[in-house]
């Protein structure tokens, strides 16, 4: 059985790198669209403007907008940037996208560890914008917070919350009438939301994890490749030299008189190569020149 050789394992891990880098690109437009989606998406707008400035909601909100558009184009540019330094055979090129690599590497990680240990602080501040929203509509039945109350069940679905004793007060009970008191308890409804899109940003985040890693293996052995060898592939470039004037290393016979003797006497190595040096060799081959090819 045939084993590969050096050169086809470069070829094949520059295939890899490029279809690796498509891959990471279409992780990053993800990464983009669910960053839009938790900024400006209905969901969380709607708790965004029933929040104030002082809740923990609303700093983890831009955080995580913030995080995940960083992410994004760090995804981006490093895919950019293998796939350019595989076609164009740069070293250069490709050690930056082996480090963007390891920056959203790094961060991810980061936000593994802190979902460990923190599984439910997304979804407490959530919940505390919405109970704070519910106090104060109960409260004022006829102001703004009624408003922001009515537009984030409207937006969820749902309806009120269940009370811990079963019964409900007349106040409680007049935020939900009609049609509406047949909807869900909202936070349910809004857990379930949470979830779904905690499930989608798990699946995201270990998506890029293994791509990251991927990448950075290949960009690291591509790297070293370009580096040890000058290039990742190998082509002979044969030209034909000009012929200098005077040589008599090229005569027809291939013979030529000795100035100390009438007889022929045929020509020495030095005579025809480096003596002459747009001759051909002694075997009569043309020169050969080694040039950088690429895929």
């Amino acid at each position: 059985m045939a084993t590969m050789g050096p050169w086809s394992r470069v070829r094949v891990a520059k295939c890899q790198m490029l279809v690796t880098s498509f891959f990471v690109l279409l992780l990053g437009l993800s990464a983009a669209t669910l960053a839009a989606l938790t900024y400006f998406g209905a969901h969380f707008a709607v708790i965004g403007r029933a929040s104030s400035d002082k809740t923990p909601y609303e700093a983890m909100h831009r955080w995580a907008f913030y995080t995940t558009s960083s992410l994004a184009g760090l995804l981006a540019l490093g895919a950019v940037l293998g796939a350019v330094a595989t076609v164009r055979e740069a070293g250069g090129l490709m050690a930056g996208g082996f480090l963007c690599f390891a920056l959203v590497f790094g961060a991810l990680a980061q936000v593994v560890f802190w979902g460990f240990h923190n599984p439910t602080q997304v979804e407490d501040a959530v919940l505390d914008v919405y109970d704070l929203a519910y106090e104060w509509a109960a409260r004022n039945l006829s102001g703004a917070p009624r408003q922001q109350l009515v537009a984030i069940q409207d937006t969820f679905l749902c309806c009120g919350k269940s009370s811990p004793f079963g019964l409900l007060g007349d106040v409680e009970a007049s935020l939900c009438r009609g049609q509406q008191a047949a909807r869900q308890d909202c936070l349910q409804e809004i857990r379930s939301f949470l979830t779904m899109h905690r499930n989608v940003a798990c699946a995201l985040t270990g998506t890029g994890l293994a791509l990251t890693v991927y990448a950075m293996l290949l960009s690291s052995f591509l790297w070293f490749a370009i580096r040890s060898g000058g290039g990742l592939d190998r082509k002979c470039k044969y030209t034909l030299s000009q012929r200098v004037p005077g040589c008599q290393a090229a005569e027809p016979s291939f013979f030529r008189h000795s100035q100390d003797s009438p007889q022929l006497q045929p020509p020495t190595e030095a005579d025809v190569v480096h003596g002459c040096p747009g001759a051909r060799g002694p075997s009569g081959a043309l020169s050969c020149s080694r040039m950088t090819g690429t895929l």
